[in-house]
């Protein structure tokens, strides 16, 4: 379970990682369009271009300091670690599904097995927090048993 755990967790840094890449791409494409924007007669125009490319920019950097901020919550896991109460880089195994509680991911598959990568400060990983095999927790109208926790 171990390997499992480090793979659901290497699975989220390249989930990460492909954020902060696509992010840096759309930067540079709107810098480099920005630099090649030539003024033209009609100054508001251009005027309107160059300031639409530079929400497009902030809006990109704000993306990319959001994906940073995820990575370092990343690197402050220990995929290794293990514990018998749920908590931050715990693998939470329910009746109902399958939680790392690390960073809000989406699902992730391993070996066709399903796994939902949560933020410790989500609803669900509120709930998760401080469970242990063979506790009840409901979410949704939906009830969960903790089989175990790793």
């Amino acid at each position: 379970m171990s390997t499992l755990k480090k793979e659901l967790h290497q699975l989220c840094i390249n989930y990460v990682q492909n954020r902060i890449d696509t992010a840096e791409q759309a930067i540079n494409a709107a810098q480099q369009a920005a630099n090649e924007e030539t003024k033209s007669s009609a100054g508001d125009k251009y005027e309107t271009g160059r300031a639409m490319m530079q929400q497009d920019k902030d809006r990109n950097i704000a993306q990319l300091n959001e994906a940073c901020k995820l990575m370092v919550a990343l690197n402050y896991i220990n995929p290794n670690g293990i514990s018998t109460t749920a908590e931050t880089g715990s693998l939470v195994i329910t009746t109902n599904a399958n939680f790392y509680i690390a960073i809000s991911a989406g699902t992730i598959v391993v070996d066709n097995e399903s796994f939902y990568a949560v933020s410790p400060a989500s609803p669900v990983g509120l709930k998760l927090k401080g469970q242990k095999a063979g506790d009840t927790f409901s979410l949704n109208n939906k009830s969960y048993q903790v089989i175990a926790v790793i």
